[in-house]
């Protein structure tokens, strides 16, 4: 059977970003011209228009050819040369590299050689952009010319071993354009065909929403396709390889010794044979045909209900509650599926008539009453457009009678139509049932939805999942309930974990009624180690902000949850909708009881249940607690955009402006320092702002924020704030900045800490604004040449 998977999220959190690809943990910057006129900055003097990524990846060897076509936009001929750094591990072979169809030569450096062409560079072009490629090798072309107007297509070849840690095989390549081109790409295409003689368990990227192709156990292939996108990290792609009907992998990272780890576990099924036979399921569809669902939402709930049908499996169970004000079921109790019941079902589907009122209660008790059977899963997908306005209206009460009357353990899964639902009692609902919610805009189509989601339900694998590491105890994992385990689908879970070393998976649950268990060999990173993987850390910190505001919005917020909230949001730059002020230069950062007055107050928003307020929180809530990856700024853009507008109208904070790698994580955005354009600021915290800090005596703001410029940045494991005219590391205190030792930027002093450095931590003296930044324990201030320490 052909599996296809999409890794994304619903509309309300989709990572709407491409970043780069290489074979960790070397990674492989993208090739990039310099222009070698003096005194032109590397990010001024091309665009990049075209950029095709083709690989193929045969027992961890992977063949890559990228293509990317140059375009001097200016009136004077650049005189360019092509450097593509190289990866730590040096192993590239077989390099050829073509300008326009014709091979160029080049010669490749070692490390020693390479470091001195980034530092000439970077003096030269007083550009700090290259300085985290110091340390690694390069591959270095003659000059060739681009003249005003033109383009160049410049094609490389490679071959490249991939890193296998046990049974993970990891393969990037970076992107990272915003340091050389200030204008998005206009086409960006990648595909990857990956074999291998062992089976392909999880297929994972932990930085995008590639779509995955599978025909078997044996092969799969990548792509992606985005157009005008300015990518500036890693795409990273992770697949796992082993024997058995189900796969695990386990990724770590342990920032420091004095502190938990976090792990990401992926675990897979094996893809099944077209004429294998999946497990049965019990699936009940309860549909809302109250009298605001008339006109196309009915007819596009019509059509949902019929693809669910349509895919429903032989020796399935299944029935049909349609509710208004009373509810009424296809048929008394639970049906086989067969063609016939079937085609039934289908004729009692297209007689739904809309009308009356709505009774959520009435409708869910019934529908929890046919189900009998706990030894196969069960799922109810639940439907509605409205507020409950007959029988039991109370939220608390219709979720405690939910909880009550679900003695099967059926996970519901919950549909909210339009702006006219309790989104919160909805969330309630899916979340004290083992399901999820998710919200259908107006404009969007119910089938599109339903069908999307109803095609991971379709084959279960492993239900009443339960997962356990030994030898460590681990905690706060997400999600708090473990998911069940489909065909052509994957289980991502995170957590922390206090001991480091050796561990034992221990993967449980019901396989056909047969309580089954299965074993991995698994180790947990100690400190200092698995740097690579540092991104768990932020999926694990994007997971828990969405736990912590769901823990706000179901039993009301404390001082506790909100400390938490707002030390997680300015340690990893997640901006909320609850602590976007942030963002604002004039908010100190170690403010903590002002900040969180500041988030209490935002978070009563959540008083709004319904509305296109209310369900875009609950919709970018959701977003958080359903990350698979770590989520970048545009992530929950739309989501971010309107609760932020919303949040402004009620009298709170407006948008973020200028975040440019706040929002979700931060893979977006302009080069370090640079200012991408972004909604204004609003009014009112615009006038909030004290004189003195960005307001002149007249009132009118003069603040970074109220131009659109970014205030955010996110580079590596660290954030940055713009505060008082420089980039502060949100790990320095106040006290430890004025203690901080002070560099000139481009001195001999600034090379010596460059050159003692590795490309990792390098990454962070690329701005080419002030920056103060805690680098092994010792704090830096670092000042351009204009500027004075």
């Amino acid at each position: 059977m052909r599996a296809r998977q999409v890794l994304r999220r619903s509309g309300w959190g989709t990572v709407a970003l491409i970043v780069g690809l290489s074979c960790a943990p070397g990674v492989l910057a993208q090739g990039f011209i310099v222009d070698r006129r003096p005194g032109i900055p590397i990010a001024r003097s091309y665009e990049i228009r075209e950029v095709a990524i083709d690989a193929r990846v045969r027992d961890q060897v992977a063949e890559v050819q990228v293509s990317q076509t140059f375009h001097n936009p200016g009136s004077v001929q650049i005189e360019s040369e092509f450097l593509f750094p190289l990866p730590e591990d040096g192993a590239v072979q077989n390099f050829v590299l073509m300008v326009d169809g014709r091979e160029l030569p080049g010669r490749l450096m070692t490390k020693e050689e390479a470091r001195r062409i980034y530092e000439e560079i970077v003096r030269s072009k007083r550009d700090p952009a290259l300085l985290e490629y110091m340390g690694r090798g390069l591959y270095r072309t003659s000059v060739f010319p681009i003249p005003p107007g033109a383009e160049r297509k410049v094609t490389m070849r490679y071959t490249q071993l991939c890193k296998r840690d046990r049974d993970l095989v990891e393969f990037s390549y970076p992107l990272s354009t915003q340091k050389f081109t200030t204008k998005p790409i206009q086409r960006l295409g990648v595909r990857i065909a990956i074999s291998s003689k062992s089976a392909i368990k999880s297929i994972y990227s932990p930085s995008d929403d590639a779509r995955i192709d599978r025909s078997g156990d044996h092969e799969a292939r990548v792509s992606l396709e985005r157009r005008d996108v300015v990518p500036s990290a890693d795409f990273r792609l992770v697949y796992s390889l082993g024997d058995g009907a189900i796969g695990a992998s386990v990724l770590s990272y342990r920032p420091s010794a004095g502190e938990d780890g976090y792990f990401l576990l992926l675990a897979s099924p094996e893809v099944k044979a077209a004429d294998s036979r999946p497990l049965p399921k019990t699936v009940v569809f309860v549909l809302d045909r109250s009298g605001s669902m008339a006109g196309k939402k009915i007819e596009q709930a019509r059509k949902a209900l019929k693809s669910v049908l349509n895919n429903l499996r032989e020796d399935d169970l299944f029935n049909i509650v349609v509710y208004d004000d009373r509810s009424e079921s296809f048929r008394p109790e639970l049906q086989r599926y067969t063609s016939r019941t079937r085609e039934e079902a289908e004729r009692f589907v297209e007689n739904i008539r809309e009308g009356g009122s709505t009774n959520i209660d009435a409708a869910l008790k019934d529908a929890l009453a046919m189900i009998r059977d706990d030894s196969r899963p069960s799922y109810v997908l639940f439907l509605t457009d409205g507020l409950p306005t007959a029988g039991e209206t109370q939220e608390l009460k219709i979720a405690e009678n939910c909880r009550r009357d679900n003695l099967r353990r059926a996970k519901i899964f919950s549909f909210g139509v339009g702006y006219d639902v309790n989104a919160r009692l909805l969330d309630r609902l899916s979340g004290g049932n083992g399901g999820t919610s998710e919200y259908v805009k107006p404009d969007e189509d119910i089938e599109a939805h339903v069908g999307r989601f109803y095609a991971k339900l379709t084959s279960p694998v492993l239900v009443d999942t339960r997962i356990e590491l030994s030898g460590t105890d681990v905690n706060r994992t997400y999600p708090r309930d473990v998911p069940d385990l489909f065909d052509g689908g994957q289980i991502v879970w995170v957590g922390r974990y206090r001991q480091s070393g050796p561990t034992t998976v221990r993967i449980g649950g019901k396989v056909g009624g047969e309580r089954r268990s299965f074993e991995f060999p698994a180790e947990l990173a100690e400190a200092g180690r698995g740097g690579g993987h540092d991104f768990v850390e932020r999926i694990w910190a994007t997971r828990r902000v969405g736990y912590l505001i769901d823990q706000i919005d179901m039993s009301g917020q404390n001082r506790e949850l909100i400390d938490e909230l707002v030390g997680l949001s300015t340690k990893y730059g997640i901006m909320t909708p609850y602590t976007s002020f942030l963002a604002d230069e004039r908010v100190p950062l170690a403010a903590a009881t002002a900040n969180a007055m500041r988030a209490g107050e935002s978070a009563q928003a959540l008083g709004s249940v319904s509305g296109e307020f209310g369900v875009s929180q609950r919709g970018l809530k959701q977003g958080y607690m359903q990350a698979d990856r770590a989520a970048a700024a545009g992530a929950f853009a739309e989501s971010e955009r309107f609760a932020h507008h919303a949040m402004r109208d009620m009298g709170g904070y407006g948008p973020v402006p200028g975040m440019g790698g706040a929002g979700m994580g931060g893979m977006m955005g302009g080069r370090a320092g640079g200012a991408p354009a972004r909604p204004q600021a609003s009014a009112k915290a615009a006038s909030s702002a004290p004189e003195g800090f960005g307001r002149r005596a007249d009132g009118k703001d003069e603040s970074r924020l109220a131009e659109g410029r970014a205030t955010v940045r996110q580079l590596g494991a660290k954030t940055f704030y713009y505060k008082d005219n420089r980039w502060i590391d949100s790990t320095v205190k106040p006290d430890e900045d004025a203690k901080a030792r002070r560099i000139r930027q481009f001195s001999d002093e600034f090379f010596a800490l460059a050159r003692s450095q590795s490309a990792e931590v390098n990454q962070y003296l690329t701005f080419g604004e002030p920056v103060t930044v805690n680098l092994d324990g010792t704090v830096y201030r670092i000042d351009p040449d204009e500027a004075r320490p």
